[in-house]
């Protein structure tokens, strides 16, 4: 599975690197998450410059697609050139997108009229563009995903291990990343939260 982290200038490290870390623990499987951007370097909302790993053209070629938020998001959605070249496919690829990047898929037209989550702040502007927001940390329709606030990532991350591979791979995948003391609460809120939208039931989990 190749993963493409779609991630912009102004990016929130959260989303892109806590997605990206937990999806990479596929390794051995086979699978790759990339940081995937529009130019060579990025910067993110905090000062911090990065080197891409992949181009913004991979996200029409790879296996499943995560976007990620960021203060420039509005300006981005309101790039049509730079819209134009991020090409998904939701009958063959897995879509996720986190906080103001829900705006990002609802401009693309990937949301509809179907309930999403974002961040707070984004709200008003998903709701402007013609989307239901709810009240959740994470919601998917098929093989797209939405998901609200910074650490909801690991739920993004989660669904899509569950998704192209198994429950019990997210399960091992959290459980690796998880804080000690505190691995069995972790893994059950994640695959409680995301099980529903898999089409099976929780798991149980190791302490």
């Amino acid at each position: 599975m190749q993963i493409a982290v779609l991630t912009f200038d102004g990016f929130n490290e959260l989303d892109s690197f806590v997605a990206a870390a937990i999806l990479n623990r596929m390794k051995a499987q086979g699978w790759a998450a990339h940081i995937t951007c529009p130019t060579e370097q990025v910067t993110s909302m905090n000062g911090v410059t990065i080197q891409r790993q992949k181009p913004l053209a991979f996200a029409a070629e790879a296996d499943a697609v995560l976007i990620g938020s960021g203060i420039r998001t509005r300006e981005i959605a309101a790039d049509a050139e730079l819209l134009g070249q991020i090409r998904l496919d939701p009958a063959r690829q897995l879509i996720g997108a986190q906080c103001s990047g829900t705006l990002l898929l609802a401009k693309l037209g990937l949301v509809g009229d179907l309930p999403a989550c974002t961040d707070l702040t984004t709200k008003p502007w998903v709701i402007e563009a013609g989307v239901r927001v709810i009240d959740a940390p994470f919601v998917a329709h098929g093989n797209v995903a939405t998901a609200g606030g910074c650490l909801a990532s690991q739920y993004l991350a989660a669904w899509m291990v569950a998704r192209g591979a198994s429950l019990a791979d997210a399960e091992a995948a959290i459980h690796y990343v998880a804080p000690v003391g505190e691995k069995a609460p972790y893994v059950e809120r994640a695959l409680a939260v995301v099980a529903p939208f898999v089409g099976a039931a929780p798991e149980a989990v190791a302490a």
